[in-house]
């Protein structure tokens, strides 16, 4: 699939009256709705299951071969192997068609409260029985194709304060345990590190 797939825009009124269902994202606990492969620039492949890999990110992805302004050699982040985005935000903006979906670029496509409160850097979720990816702290930011593929109105939302603070473009992870995952497979956040025990003075 590539970009001959067209949305149509929707407005800012629309948009804003359609947020009340992202904000309601379920905190916690979710659903993988949709996992996305990008083998090559703008050609999107809609997956019912899809191999995560500590090393390469999602198989098959052009992760490791696309260079990185964010780093010193211009290599593929390692902190941006994955871009999640919440699914309610992209029907939103693209409507229930899947393939429209996938235009935005993410890989995978979740039922989750994505926001800086819900989800700070660090914060680990598990996918399925064995998958476990972690929230880096790199930004992801809405981009001129994303505009281009979803309008003027829905780059705006993205910017806006309340976007960012719930992360409407979405947010960037690594795999820290790769696994096969599959649409519908459950999403669950982790609980923290307690790090190692106090030691205590004598």
């Amino acid at each position: 699939m590539t970009n001959s797939i067209t949305v149509r825009h929707r407005s800012m009124d629309e948009i804003v009256a359609g947020l009340h269902l992202v904000r309601r994202s379920p905190r916690g606990v979710g659903t993988l709705a949709l996992a996305v492969r990008r083998p090559a620039v703008d050609v999107r492949e809609v997956l019912s299951q899809a191999e995560l890999d500590t090393t390469v990110g999602l198989v098959g992805d052009s992760w490791s071969q696309r260079p990185s302004s964010r780093t010193t050699d211009r290599s593929p982040h390692p902190d941006m192997q994955l871009n999640v985005i919440n699914s309610r935000f992209v029907e939103l903006i693209a409507g229930p068609d899947r393939d429209s979906w996938a235009l935005a670029g993410d890989q995978l496509y979740v039922d989750l409260d994505l926001s800086f409160d819900a989800l700070p850097a660090g914060t680990r979720l598990a996918i399925g029985d064995q998958a476990v990816i972690e929230v880096t702290d790199q930004p992801h930011n809405g981009c001129a194709k994303f505009a281009a593929r979803f309008g003027r109105d829905a780059h705006k939302i993205v910017w806006s304060e309340e976007g960012q603070q719930l992360r409407l473009r979405g947010l960037n992870a690594r795999v820290v345990v790769g696994a096969t995952i599959k649409e519908g497979d459950t999403v669950r956040q982790l609980p923290a590190d307690p790090g190692p025990p106090a030691t205590r003075l004598p």
